[in-house]
């Protein structure tokens, strides 16, 4: 009897051998054969030395910090030095606690999900990477799901023996795809945290390890609780392996996730405008520079990184200076329409409003897209009629209301836009860049799209053309008295007799106080002495690209610039009459640090250092005595009543205001040393404007948005902002210092400043 147990035994144990043996040969032959290429093609050496993976192109500022990306998936890869070694700890207790063990398979367990299904899954870090990489999602079909786990773990073994197990962490935290753009542990934690890896905490670590087992599932923006449960198993494992203590473990699991989201797209984030404005400049610039095997780089796979010139502190302090004066505009241009039966518009009619509109409605995504849809122009009006929901915005947050999309397009004509552009005249570096008050819901930039009539800051070019060709002296007097050009004289058809905006006359007016106060008969006399074409032809040296008819009337103003233009030919003035080039790149780097391309700045001279310094000098009285006097602490206006603004400035400072006609357009331009910055105000459409002068003129406009971001500047010390005089030229002959226009009054002979009110253009 015991025999023929013994026997039974003995055959159910070789049963159970041969079983066992008869799995292991099978496995073996078919890693054999996926080894082989029988289960599908297996990546080559090459492939697993540089394996595809879409890479984002970096934008970084000059001040190192990265500013924006381009791409098709967002991820910037990382080295393991640059991870914290609490997020490494973290992954290996969740996902591979025996990682460091194993050469790619880990035999124990697989053999614990065979023979106890449930207890967690048997792949490794470095079979997940395999997935990721070459294999993809894992098929339904049981059969094709063996195939596809043998290859993953040939890939597994050939990638433990290519590369170290610190790279396999890296590379997998870098492939991984955490949601809401966040591709890559960088991604991911500048996305959910707005930190580098390496400054992430424990728990912030903990969280983004347990997104890996499902990151559609684990969720923070939409399932906060469950991912708080899943990233504390996560720090109950980290507590298992001996990484952090129960002590800990029970201290972070009662912390909240602390998310801060910082999403990285091109409407979001600071430099939005300049980045739309880069992506166009390196699409051209790919084109040009192909990589050595003549193929074309991708800026959105390539990993790139662009070294740009703008600082992401003064690019802050631009857009929030923007950001303040505008707000605080906006409130009072909404006030006054009120009072408006065309609002937003003025000097319209009817039937040229509706011509806005409809243009407006033709160039709207909404008409393209159901254009392209092929709905009939009867179908696309009746969609624009019918009210719908939408998310509008406004100064204090976006708003969800329910308007027609016709409604929606008059409602966005209401608001005025502004763009500010400043460059460091030396180098030629942009440094700020703001093309508009919100690149979603206004696209186009006011700083290199758009040409608006500049008004009286292209007078500054009427004057310099007299001081260099001339050598007038910024005390040489002129009559305040009307100017006529003859027709025919310079190819106009009639005669040509400007008036001063206040239509005051009389007396004779130094250069420097006819600048400040913006007179513009002495303009038309100056113009007239030294010739239009002369003017063209110092404003195109300086860095005016738009063709310009050397016609009298541009000495006022008639023409319509850009601010990139206006900005770098100013910053002329600042460089002592040398014009460099405005750069917005100073390097362009592939994903491995190669330097593909060093920028270098053009050069050009347009002015004596003589003629450059008497016009910054002209240009300061516009700031002790004319249009931007309200820069200054105090200024008294001349029926005598003192009235004091914010700004408090007391160093130097050269700029000037401009108006165009109907206040259609407000502009200040502003120098200091190091500094050229030019700002821009008014409505999408000319008819768009304030009603009157005093709200409508540049000093009102956007000279407050230069004194706030200069404010911000100067607060800013890392920045070295100058504060300092302009550098006056060893062998100065041209006489500046003129005294200061005073007006005496009968008693006591006060002195007071004269303020004028900024002058309105007028042909």
């Amino acid at each position: 009897m015991a025999k023929k147990q013994t026997t039974s035994y003995t055959k159910y144990l070789l049963w159970f051998w041969g079983i066992l043996l008869s799995v292991l040969l099978v496995l073996i032959l078919l890693f054999y054969i996926a080894a082989s290429g029988g289960l599908g093609a297996l990546p080559t050496f090459e492939e697993l030395e540089n394996p595809q993976t879409n890479l984002a192109t970096e934008v970084i500022s000059a001040d190192g910090v990265t500013i924006g990306k381009y791409a098709k998936e967002n991820r910037t890869p990382v080295k393991y030095d640059e991870l914290p070694q609490n997020l490494v700890n973290a992954l290996v207790a969740t996902e591979d606690e025996r990682f460091y063990e194993h050469s790619g398979i880990d035999y124990i367990g697989t053999a614990r999900a065979v023979l106890k299904p449930g207890s967690g899954g048997a792949s490794t870090i470095s079979q997940q990477l395999a997935k990721m990489l070459f294999t993809g999602r894992a098929s339904r079909n049981i059969f094709k799901r063996i195939g596809q786990k043998m290859k993953e773990w040939v890939v597994a073994t050939k990638l433990e023996r290519q590369y170290t197990k610190n790279e396999i962490i890296a590379m997998y935290l870098n492939k991984y795809d955490f949601l809401n753009q966040a591709v890559g542990i960088r991604s991911a934690a500048r996305i959910y945290f707005g930190k580098e890896p390496k400054e992430l905490e424990v728990q912030e670590s903990a969280m983004l390890v347990g997104m890996l087992k499902n990151s559609s599932y684990f969720n923070p923006l939409r399932r906060e609780a469950k991912v708080k449960q899943r990233r504390n198993v996560v720090l109950l494992q980290m507590t298992k392996n001996g990484f952090i203590t129960e002590r800990q473990k029970l201290d972070l699991q009662q912390l909240d996730l602390g998310i801060n989201y910082t999403p990285e797209s091109h409407d979001e984030g600071y430099a939005t405008y300049f980045r739309t404005h880069l992506q166009k400049v390196m699409r051209t610039w790919v084109k040009d520079n192909p990589k050595p095997n003549g193929e074309e780089y991708d800026i959105f796979s390539d990993g790139l990184k662009i070294y740009v010139t703008i600082d992401s502190r003064i690019q802050q302090y631009a857009e929030e200076a923007i950001s303040e004066h505008m707000a605080n505009l906006q409130s009072y241009f909404f006030k006054e329409q009120k009072k408006n039966r065309t609002a937003p518009f003025y000097d319209l009619d009817k039937s040229q409003i509706n011509g806005i509109l409809n243009r407006a409605k033709r160039n709207s995504e909404r008409y393209k897209r159901l254009k392209i849809a092929g709905k009939s122009k009867k179908e696309i009006d009746e969609i624009f009629k019918k009210k719908t929901k939408m998310k509008v915005f406004s100064w204090k947050g976006n708003i969800d209301t329910i308007m027609s999309p016709n409604d929606s397009i008059k409602y966005y004509k209401s608001f005025l836009r502004s763009g500010l552009l400043s460059i460091e005249p030396q180098t030629g570096h942009i440094k700020a860049w703001v093309g508009g008050i919100n690149n979603k819901h206004f696209k186009y930039d006011a700083v290199a799209q758009q040409k608006r009539q500049v008004g009286s800051t292209f007078k500054p070019f009427v004057y310099a053309t007299a001081i260099n060709q001339l050598r007038k002296s910024p005390c040489d007097l002129l009559p305040n008295t009307p100017y006529t050009i003859p027709a025919g004289k310079y190819g106009i058809p009639e005669e040509w007799t400007p008036k001063n905006s206040n239509d005051k006359y009389g007396g004779m007016l130094s250069l420097k106080d006819a600048l400040a106060t913006s007179t513009n008969v002495v303009t038309a006399n100056l113009i007239d002495q030294v010739s239009p074409i002369n003017v063209v032809r110092l404003a195109k040296a300086a860095g005016i690209e738009t063709e310009i008819k050397p016609n009298p009337s541009i000495a006022l103003g008639a023409v319509d610039l850009s601010l990139y233009e206006m900005v770098s030919a100013y910053s002329t003035f600042a460089n002592k009459g040398l014009r460099v080039k405005p750069m917005i790149i100073t390097r362009i780097e592939d994903k491995n640090g190669t330097v593909l391309k060093d920028f270098v700045p053009k050069t050009e001279e347009v002015l004596s250092e003589e003629s450059a310094y008497v016009i910054l000098n002209l240009l300061q009285g516009v700031t002790t005595s004319g249009s931007g006097i309200r820069l200054r602490s105090k200024w008294t206006s001349a029926k005598g009543a003192a009235t004091g603004f914010p700004y408090e400035f007391e160093n130097e400072i050269a700029g000037k205001t401009g108006t165009t006609q109907n206040q259609s357009d407000g502009w200040f331009m502003g120098i200091v040393p190091n500094l050229a910055t030019g700002v821009w105000t008014g409505g999408e459409d000319r008819a768009t404007h304030f009603a009157g002068i005093t709200k409508g003129q540049g000093a009102t406009m956007s000279l407050p948005t230069w004194a706030l971001f200069m404010k911000k500047c100067y607060a800013d010390k890392t920045l070295n902002i100058s504060q300092d005089e302009f550098e006056k030229p060893e062998d100065l002959s041209i006489r500046v210092d003129c005294g200061e226009k005073v007006e005496e009054e009968e008693e006591g002979k006060d002195k007071k400043a004269i303020v004028p009110v900024e002058d309105e253009t007028d042909f």
